[in-house]
């Protein structure tokens, strides 16, 4: 009893598993899958991505911090990267795997096999002609498939009857489109795991070298090799962009691109290239894209003793359209500590509402307005900060003050001082490695090509039987069917009839 109540299980548990694997790899799955994957990139456009732009993703988790952890634990702001996006990958592949492997064990059968006999009633076919002539069976039978195997037919010669079949390229299409589909989606998922993306923010002045401690942010595949980066490096010599002024789009951009300096390998010549929208640096199998640039106000901070213990150009985040920006600065070398809090204003206005702010995105009356702090900065503790960002638990705030570019502020009490010199403007590149980019391309065009033969090639078969009568002539018989609704059938079938006829005449009744 113990061994057949295990096998009965086992029948079971093979039963369970057989149909698990039916029903996955039904191609009613796979469109069910292709639907939910199409579903599931939809938050993708919705939220900001950390691997295109994690300025933007810092900054929805700090204006939302409650609905943006729960969302960053679904993986909203890595969405192509998250387990259930992968999951659904993986089934979609396994499942047209599974969907196309059989089709083309059975397509090759087809091909092998020689087109089915003549069936008795060709009168019944929806395309179908008829006439007597006087001829020997063989010669026209001979004659008739030489003919159709010349147009293009695969031919059979049986007793008194001639089968064609042609159109086996739609066939070949739909499974050269469906094998492009899979080769796209392993070509996506082996460059994902191969490949690395990150981003960068350069200066206007300031150079980038491609190496991972040069990255603000960067997201590896699973099996990249650090090894293999490509040794370019790159100086944002100028960033230069115009915003539409007045109308229904005030402030709108209409050009923006930055010119760099380039250099293939550390002892290469440099060389100017201009980077712009929708046109990106391509180098040694990298892309650099331009997406995002802001402003960076100078500012110098000198201590009490009037020595300079900061100056540089610090990088602030755009906040709206119009680039109100906010940044900080931290002189850790000043005593005590000192630092800023601060908003950059390309065209400065002071509404009683709105306070300080922006009213349009180019620099025409730039200013900057800051909280000034003195303590303890907190960086001594070994907790990694933000640079964007300014612990004041255990600083004082000891002053206000808003400054043109020249101008300075005196902190009181002797503290030191606060310069605004001016302002540099930055770039946001993405760089990226796709080594499958190439592949999903050209998997991509024989997809097409393989839906348009599927549309386009119609699969005919017909059929010629020769009839011996009673008054010695013979009754030839044209037919054919379409496997598809492809129009012409009727066309086509009286072209083969007529061909018949070469080889074997009509003749009268009175004959």
């Amino acid at each position: 009893m113990g061994g057949s109540a295990l096998m009965s299980l086992w029948t079971k548990i093979v039963a369970n598993l057989r149909w698990l694997w039916t029903s996955l790899t039904s191609m009613r799955t796979a469109l069910f899958l292709l639907f939910f994957l199409a579903v599931a990139s939809v938050p993708g456009s919705l939220f900001p991505q950390r691997g295109t732009s994690p300025l933007k993703v810092t900054q929805y988790l700090r204006d939302h911090p409650k609905s943006g952890a729960v969302l960053d634990k679904f993986h909203m702001f890595d969405v192509f990267a998250s387990p259930w996006f992968a999951a659904i990958y993986l089934l979609l592949f396994v499942s047209l795997t599974g969907c196309v492997i059989p089709r083309l064990v059975i397509h090759w059968k087809e091909l092998r096999s020689q087109p089915p006999s003549a069936p008795r009633n060709l009168s019944r076919l929806s395309a179908h002609e008829s006439w007597s002539a006087n001829a020997s069976d063989v010669d026209v039978l001979d004659a008739v498939a030489s003919d159709w195997k010349g147009r293009g037919w695969r031919v059979r010669v049986g007793d008194e009857w001639v089968a064609a079949e042609r159109g086996y390229a739609r066939e070949t299409g739909n499974l050269l489109f469906h094998f492009a589909l899979l080769f796209v989606l392993f070509s996506v998922g082996s460059g994902s795991a191969l490949g690395a993306k990150g981003n960068v923010i350069v200066r206007e002045g300031s150079g980038f070298a491609n190496n991972i401690t040069q990255y603000d942010t960067f997201a590896p595949g699973r099996m990249f090799d650090t090894s293999t980066m490509a040794p370019f490096s790159f100086q944002l010599k100028n960033f230069f962009a115009t915003y539409q002024l007045g109308g229904m789009q005030n402030g709108a951009p209409r050009e923006f691109h930055a010119d760099v300096l380039v250099k293939t390998s550390p002892t290469a010549q440099a060389k100017p290239v201009r980077i712009a929208v929708n046109k990106p640096l391509r180098i040694d199998g990298s892309s650099v894209y331009l997406v995002g640039h802001g402003y960076a106000p100078e500012i110098t901070v000198k201590d009490s003793n009037g020595k300079v213990v900061w100056k540089d150009a610090a990088v602030f985040l755009p906040q709206d359209g119009n680039f109100t920006s906010t940044g900080v600065v931290k002189a850790p070398d000043a005593v005590p500590q000192l630092g800023i809090q601060a908003f950059f204003l390309p065209t400065a206005a002071v509404d009683a509402v709105l306070g300080p702010h922006s009213t349009f995105p180019a620099p025409t009356d730039p200013m900057v307005f800051m909280s000034v702090w003195s303590g303890d900065l907190g960086l001594d503790s070994g907790v990694p900060q933000s640079v964007y960002r300014l612990d004041t638990s255990k600083m004082k705030k000891i002053g206000l003050e808003r400054l043109h570019p020249g101008e300075t502020y005196k902190l009181p009490k002797g503290q030191g001082s606060v310069t605004f010199d001016g302002y540099k403007e930055w770039a946001s590149f993405s760089i990226t490695h796709d080594p499958g980019k190439g592949w999903a391309l050209g998997a991509g065009m024989f997809a097409i090509v393989g839906l348009s033969m599927s549309l386009l090639v119609p699969r005919r078969r017909a059929w010629l039987r020769i009839t011996p009568t009673e008054n010695g002539t013979i009754l030839v018989e044209v037919a054919g069917l379409s496997k598809t609704e492809a129009p012409g059938l009727v066309a086509e079938i009286s072209a083969l009839a007529q061909s018949a006829r070469t080889y074997a005449p009509e003749v009268s009744h009175g004959d």
